[in-house]
């Protein structure tokens, strides 16, 4: 029995429990401790032959049984919560001694909480988690902010018990203060949209193709052998092949078809509007959860007109367009999250490195995916890239699958089946690569109505046009 613990873990619900248990399974002594102690002793009792486990009844034990620097993980919900804990631990502690949240916090909390302890001696890491209660035992994908200092204490113990690809850890320091949880929260408005391109994919099929889920499950069972490879991919096909015990009828036909969100999806949105990064399928699949949601709006506006269903004229050939269609979009997807990544590293000087955040999202996280190792090359030939969709790779990628995505499309306004993540990824597309937008039309109503001003192509400056009058143009 170890005298003293490496780490220690307060907040034994499930996902405190399994990552204590990692640790200790990676041959660290760990405190563990819980505001309810009978979590702590039902731990000790169920798992204590995994390792070494040091349980403590009080905040004072468990600070005590801490090696220097103590390294303290806290897991208890975001916001109010987590505050009361710093304030119950960090009297405590010693300069050089850490916190380290790994929760989901907003960012902005975990700037706020990293400069107040820093003023005390103390660090606060910022860490996202991914990988939900299986990754936080068996290996997530471990995402720490806060100072080069604590990680050089720390890291060593959050890499070992990461998930391994290739023999890389899953875990790297992101950079100072909020980076880390910004980073996750990123990751997680990512997965929002991923999520929701693929249930627009088996819509599609079911409704246009006329496939019965577990023919779908097939489809996916395949695409998940080849450039769609990912956790997400794997999981819808066994979601789809599951036959629901009590009536025999397939699972997903007996799911309330009202998706739930703990809010990480909505801070991206929020934080890129704040940023001026459009994150246009981030926010179609936010909104599509929500409306999801309104139940009484749905069934208000079920009876409204629409078009007669469709079916495609080919299921083989439906499947393939909608697997070019969804690949295209998931591009465009991972590409707005990682431009807002880069919008914030700047906005924050974090100086976070993209090819590191692919890297680690390859294993352990919800949204690992085979195609990361292709942002990483992307990201590693040219760290400044503007967007992963001119990246040689990715433009090709795109390129090819342009005419699929635009069938897909034009099918589901035809049938009427909504398509927001697939059909606004294809609208960001086309803006992006547009000669000229609609903007200047807006430009010119705002100087109508406002006197905004407006910039022109032929000369430098503001300008304003006097539309009440003679209709000259002034400077702006």
């Amino acid at each position: 029995m170890a005298d003293r613990a490496q780490i220690g873990v307060t907040g034994l619900a499930v996902m405190g429990r399994n990552l204590a248990r990692n640790l200790a399974r990676h041959g660290h002594a760990v405190a563990v401790h819980n505001r309810s102690s009978g979590r702590t002793r039902s731990l000790v009792e169920q798992f204590g032959h995994e390792g070494t486990f040091l349980p403590a009844e009080t905040p004072e034990q468990f600070v005590a049984s801490l090696e220097r620097p103590r390294r303290v993980v806290i897991m208890v919900k975001a916001g109010a919560p987590t505050d009361a804990v710093i304030e119950e631990f960090a009297p405590l502690l010693e300069p050089g001694d850490m916190i380290v949240d790994a929760g989901n916090a907003h960012f902005a909390d975990t700037r706020r909480r990293e400069a107040a302890l820093r003023e005390r001696g103390l660090h606060f890491v910022g860490t996202g988690v991914s990988g939900g209660e299986e990754g936080a035992l068996n290996g997530p994908s471990i995402m720490p902010g806060g100072s080069r200092e604590s990680y050089e204490a720390l890291g060593p113990l959050l890499e070992d018990i990461s998930a391994k690809v290739d023999g890389t850890p899953c875990c790297t320091h992101v950079g100072p203060d909020g980076a880390g949880h910004f980073v996750k929260m990123v990751h997680n408005g990512i997965e929002y949209s991923d999520m929701q391109l693929i249930a627009e994919a088996y819509d599609l099929l079911r409704h246009a193709g006329g496939m019965e889920p577990a023919q779908i499950a097939e489809v996916f069972r395949k695409w998940n052998t080849g450039r769609l490879e990912s956790y997400l991919i794997e999981i819808t096909a066994e979601v789809l092949a599951h036959t629901d015990p009590a009536t025999g009828r397939p699972f997903v036909d007996m799911v309330v078809d009202q998706a739930e969100q703990k809010g990480t999806g909505r801070w991206t949105v929020q934080i890129a509007l704040d940023l001026g990064v459009p994150v246009s399928g981030i926010a179609e699949a936010v909104f599509a959860r929500s409306l999801s949601g309104h139940a009484a709006l749905r069934a208000a506006a079920r009876d409204l007109p629409g078009p007669s269903p469709r079916r495609a004229d080919s299921v083989d050939a439906l499947v393939e367009d909608v697997e070019r269609a969804l690949y295209a979009s998931k591009i465009v997807a991972y590409a707005q999250g990682f431009n807002q990544i880069q919008a914030g590293s700047a906005e924050y000087d974090w100086n976070i490195d993209p090819g590191a955040m692919a890297t680690i999202w390859r294993g352990g996280c919800i949204i690992r995916a085979a195609f990361l190792d292709r942002i990483r090359a992307a990201y590693d030939a040219d760290r400044n890239l503007p967007t992963l969709l001119v990246d040689d790779h990715f433009r090709d990628a795109v390129a090819t699958a342009q005419d699929s995505w635009r069938r897909v499309v034009t099918l589901a306004a035809q049938s009427g089946i909504p398509v927001p993540g697939f059909s606004t990824a294809l609208a960001y597309y086309d803006g992006l690569r547009a000669r000229r937008l609609p903007a200047a039309l807006v430009q010119g109503q705002r100087d109508f109505f406002g006197a905004h001003t407006y910039r022109r192509v032929d000369r430098d400056g503001s300008f304003h046009t006097l539309w009440a009058g003679d209709r000259s143009e002034v400077n702006g």
